[in-house]
Formats: C-alpha cells, sequence, structure tokens
C-alpha cells in the first residue's frame, strides 16, 4: 500500500479546506492509498511563503509518502512557472502527482504527456512575454524615449559647492535625499578637487596612489 499525503489550501482564514479533505480522502480510499500526512494552508494563493506547502516538500524530500494528492492545481501553486518548480520536485522524488479536481495523475502515461504539454506552453508564454518586452523597448528608442530608471535631476553646481565648503558625503547625501555612492559619482564625474582634511572619492585614492616598485 502507497502512503499519500493530503495538500488542502483555502484563501482566506474565514473558509474551510472540510470539502477538499473530504473529497481527498475519498479518492485515497478508492485508489487503496495509505494517507499518512494531511497538510493545511490558510493563506492567499499569490503568497510566497506556505507553511503548509513548505512542510509538505521537506517531507516529501525525506521520503515520508510516494503519493500527493491535492483537490486542484491552483491550490498549490501561485503560478504555472510555481506550479511546474512543484511537479518536477516531484518528478525528481519519484512521487505520483494527483489532482482530484482535473483528474490529472503523473503516475499514468496520460498526465505525463499532460505535464509536458503544460511545460511548452508555459515555455512559449515566457518566450511570448519576453519578445514583447523587448519590442516595447526597442519601440522606445526609436522614438526617443529614456527606458529604465528615471534620471536624477540633481544640481551638480550646488553639490560641488557644498563640497567645496567642506560638507561630508553623508552630509552632501542627506542635503539633497540621494545615496552616498550617486553623490560620490557626481563628484567623480565633476572632477572635484578635495578640500584639505576631507575623505578622497574613489577615483582620486586610486590616482594619488603612489606607483608599484619592482621587486
Amino acid at each position: 500500500m502507497k502512503r499519500a499525503a493530503l495538500y488542502m489550501r483555502v484563501s482566506t482564514l474565514d473558509q474551510h479546506p472540510e470539502t477538499q479533505l473530504h473529497d481527498l480522502r475519498a479518492l485515497a480510499s478508492q485508489r487503496g492509498l495509505q494517507i499518512v500526512r494531511e497538510f493545511t494552508d490558510k493563506i492567499s494563493g499569490t503568497k510566497a511563503r506556505r507553511p503548509g506547502l513548505d512542510q509538505l516538500l521537506a517531507d516529501a524530500r525525506r521520503g515520508h509518502f510516494e503519493v500527493l494528492l491535492v483537490w486542484s492545481c491552483d491550490r498549490v501553486a501561485r503560478s504555472v512557472k510555481h506550479f511546474l518548480e512543484v511537479l518536477d520536485e516531484m518528478r525528481r522524488l519519484n512521487i505520483e502527482f494527483v489532482s482530484f479536481r482535473e483528474n490529472l495523475d503523473t503516475g499514468g502515461a496520460l498526465g505525463r504527456a499532460i505535464v509536458v504539454i503544460i511545460s511548452v506552453v508555459a515555455e512559449l508564454e515566457r518566450s511570448l512575454i519576453v519578445e514583447r518586452v523587448r519590442a516595447g523597448m526597442r519601440r522606445a528608442r526609436l522614438e526617443g524615449r529614456h527606458i529604465g530608471r528615471p534620471q536624477l535631476d540633481l544640481d551638480r553646481a550646488a553639490i560641488v559647492r557644498h563640497r567645496a565648503h567642506g560638507q561630508s558625503l553623508g552630509q552632501l547625501a542627506k542635503t539633497f535625499r540621494v545615496s552616498r555612492t550617486t553623490i560620490a559619482r557626481v563628484l567623480d564625474e565633476e572632477k572635484v578637487r578635495v578640500p584639505k582634511g576631507l575623505p578622497l572619492m574613489p577615483s582620486q585614492v586610486q590616482q594619488n596612489r603612489p606607483p608599484e616598485t619592482a621587486a
């Protein structure tokens, strides 16, 4: 008799998994499976962290069961990509995946073929998304529009003046509401000479380093 684990998920705390549990227990009985663990999550399907699913995967890696029964595929994964990742891990662990509502069973040839089809469709979808993004970026470049993060509108002359009056990188970052790295980059690009007693810029440290002598 194969050992089976059940996984149920409901979206909100006021919902109850009893309907899913009843159907899965009946399915396990019909297939002559021994239920060894039951996992339940009461959490939105979009959440990445699910305590019940995480524990289920940990038990699967320890070899605690050979069959995983779920009420529906969308109860397990938050996306097609995540669903395929779960299926792939079940396959590597030689665990059969059975879905009650979709009548999907990876223990048979038809179930394995359906998983392959889902994988191909998901890969096609990813390719189409990537191509649409690239096409949009090409069009934006042709139209002269900026791509990426909006450029910072910094008063470079003011930064240089404040630095010349002795302000540190931290003080400048606070004054202009940007990071110390941004301030350092602006000063490097403006080739600002550092007043005596102030720390050097990274490029200035390199310029002021004494030449190495041959051993």
